[in-house]
């Protein structure tokens, strides 16, 4: 794995055996945004960065039991987290950098992002990535159960028009990667960009 991950694999080591306990109340925001990615029986989608697996049973309940659901993250010990959580029993858990996938091209149907693109050395690369594994037509979802106003707020910063995830930021990117912004919510409870795989 990348040299450049080793901030984000170290921030989120020292936190994983807390992290769900830190944020006790988030399972209906995740089951939310899980219901608005339109998922179907049978269907493959993978939860990039997925930490502790919050929200693989939520996946496993919309694609059902004849589908598959692959959870993926960098650090060791978020997976375990999700691990000692019993969330194996919703999907497979995978160590991976999910700029660099172990899977085949066009074979998944869609992706669940919880606050993963500012975690990434380099965005553009990774929703290429995303959109290189995801068929023409498959949808991405990038989340987090707060929005950028409260997040900045909770890190004692303010709001940047900076921000990746700001909309006039976020559709290029987008679409330079691969991605149609379909959908844009950015409010005090929640922050979810549901986009579609083109091409």
């Amino acid at each position: 794995m990348a040299d450049d991950h080793t901030h984000v694999q170290d921030f989120f080591a020292a936190r994983a055996a807390g992290w769900d306990t830190r944020f006790p109340d988030d399972g209906p925001a995740y089951a939310a945004a899980v219901r608005e990615l339109g998922l179907r029986p049978g269907g493959t989608v993978i939860d990039a960065g997925c930490g502790t697996g919050r929200a693989l049973p939520s996946l496993r309940g919309a694609v059902g039991p004849g589908g598959t659901v692959i959870g993926a993250d960098l650090t060791r010990e978020m997976l375990d987290a999700a691990l000692l959580a019993g969330r194996e029993a919703c999907g497979a858990l995978l160590l991976t950098d999910v700029a660099r996938l172990p899977l085949r091209t066009g074979t998944v149907d869609a992706v669940f992002a919880a606050g993963l693109l500012s975690h990434l050395p380099d965005p553009g690369q990774g929703l290429l990535e995303l959109a290189r594994v995801v068929r023409p037509g498959g949808r991405l979802a990038l989340f987090h159960p707060i929005g950028r106003a409260a997040l900045a707020a909770r890190h004692g910063r303010r709001l940047s028009d900076d921000d990746l995830r700001a909309e006039p930021r976020l559709t290029p990117l987008l679409a330079a990667t691969g991605w149609r912004l379909d959908a844009y919510t950015d409010e005090d409870s929640r922050f979810l960009a549901l986009a579609v795989r083109t091409g």
